[in-house]
């Protein structure tokens, strides 16, 4: 079985570019991987690590790194930019600002001196396109891992992939970087944590020079964590001392310059189209957001893209209380930032994409996330646990969409978010483990069609194998090769 898989949403330059700006001159990119500011550097979980996250969630080592990517056997990764939000360090704790900045650095390991330019800096779109910048400057560079000879390119459609995929030899193997960008607030909004500062005009000219990019992204997350004068966000954080800071905008809809970001984006008169991912955006803007793919774009092909998330069982937005699916209630997280059983099928009917988000606070309940720990050590007894909260997103939404009448394994596909202050499912650390991940998913979807396949449509029996196979890999190819032109 293929094993090599496809990322749709990860962070592999979070960790380096923070690093960077320990040392002189600041945000560079070294082909030595020896360094913490090199993309390249190799950094796997060490067993004191491994306690630290289980006791208290702390991630500090790498996921994604290009290294770890070349040793997944990654051959295309979609990276997300991500200007750290200033308001994850602007919030007081007993008379004390700088708690919750020794709180993120541990959380998200990066630096003090990343810190304070976030504190300093005025510009959310200059960070954008240094951390755009830290990625060009090793474009094409060489790097030896395990005897053979790596590089990454950053890439503009799918038919740069295939001509790189046909460079490939046994010896020399080249990682496809596809762009995309997490949180409007890049385009430089929501800078003040109390009024609004977007200026329009500097706002719609950042999002021209993104499409006028060497290398645009295939799509934005529209919103984040905090309020960034586009749109409503989700709840996401549950640290006490900083889920005020979310307070503001998170019952708001899409506003006037959202609307007007949105036009400018979806365009495909001032460039490529930049495709809008629905993940953050709160369930308010979710609904508007839908409306105008079903009025103003009606006639325009456009995918609806989940980059990194997990589904809630319950049936609708509106319906948000009501279910389809009791036993699924059970064991899946009823949050609002996760999707609804309505949202899995406009995914699908779109030709969109549902990346499966790796992080244990929003893949299950609480009751499946005690269920699946294990008190004595043992690695596989716990993938095979671990694994069950994937598969239980995969099936889901296999028998919502079956239940449609439509494909039921094509949407489902690894946006693990990893390296972006996740709490990883114990076992599954590093991109290293989704060959771990995928053995033990062939055993829960082979099991799953053996006692259940005969309730599906005559076109959605297929093998254990081939829908493990979609979900690692075939699934993101082909959206891939739909919408990267």
């Amino acid at each position: 079985m293929k094993t090599n898989y496809i990322d749709i949403h990860c962070h592999p330059s979070l960790k380096p570019y923070s690093k960077s700006f320990k040392y002189e001159p600041t945000k560079q990119n070294l082909l030595n991987a020896g360094r913490k500011n090199s993309i390249w550097h190799y950094s796997p979980p060490t067993v004191l690590e491994k306690f630290l996250n289980r006791i208290v969630t702390l991630t500090k080592f790498s996921q994604t790194d290009l290294t770890t990517m070349a040793k997944a056997g990654s051959k295309i990764i979609v990276v997300s930019l991500y200007p750290f939000e200033k308001h994850f360090l602007t919030k007081p704790v007993i008379g004390w600002k700088g708690l919750t900045e020794v709180l993120v650095n541990l959380a998200a390991s990066i630096s003090q001196k990343r810190i304070d330019y976030v504190n300093n800096h005025e510009d959310y779109f200059q960070d954008l396109v240094d951390e755009y910048d830290f990625y060009k400057q090793l474009h094409n560079q060489i790097q030896h891992i395990d005897g053979v000879i790596y590089t990454y390119r950053i890439v503009n459609n799918y038919a740069e992939i295939l001509d790189n995929q046909d460079l490939e030899t046994d010896t020399k193997k080249i990682i496809n970087i596809v762009l995309s960008i997490e949180g409007g607030h890049a385009l430089n909004t929501g800078i003040d944590l109390h009024r609004d500062t977007g200026n329009a005009e500097e706002v719609l000219a950042n999002v021209q020079r993104i499409k006028d990019w060497k290398n645009p992204p295939l799509f934005m997350t529209f919103a984040h964590h905090f309020y960034n004068e586009l749109c409503g966000h989700c709840r996401s954080i549950s640290i006490g001392m900083l889920k005020d800071n979310q307070n503001r905008g998170m019952n708001s809809d899409i506003t006037e310059l959202g609307h007007r970001v949105l036009g400018s984006l979806l365009d495909d008169k001032n460039g490529k189209p930049i495709y809008i991912d629905v993940k953050h955006l709160n369930t308010r803007s979710r609904k508007t957001y839908y409306r105008l793919l079903e009025t103003t774009y009606k006639e325009i092909p456009i995918p609806i893209i989940a980059s990194h998330g997990a589904v809630n069982g319950m049936r609708s937005i509106i319906q948000w209380n009501e279910t389809d699916y009791p036993e699924a209630t059970t064991y899946l997280n009823n949050i609002d930032i996760n999707f609804y059983d309505e949202e899995i099928i406009l995914i699908a009917k779109s030709n969109g994409v549902l990346g499966i988000q790796l992080d244990e606070r929003r893949i299950g309940s609480k009751k499946a996330i005690n269920e699946s720990k294990i008190w004595i050590p043992n690695k596989r007894k716990q993938l095979r646990k671990k694994s069950l909260l994937v598969w239980r997103q995969i099936e889901h939404c296999a028998k919502v969409l079956d239940n449609e009448g439509l494909f039921c394994w094509g949407i489902q596909t690894i946006g693990s978010d990893f390296d972006g202050i996740v709490n990883p499912i114990k076992g599954i650390w590093t991109a290293e483990n989704i060959k771990d991940l995928g053995e033990e998913l062939v055993h829960h979807a082979t099991s799953f069609m053996s006692s259940y396949g005969e309730q599906l449509q005559s076109f959605n029996r297929i093998s254990g194998e081939a829908i493990v196979e979609r979900v690692l890999n075939d699934n993101a190819v082909v959206f891939l090769e739909r919408w990267f032109e």
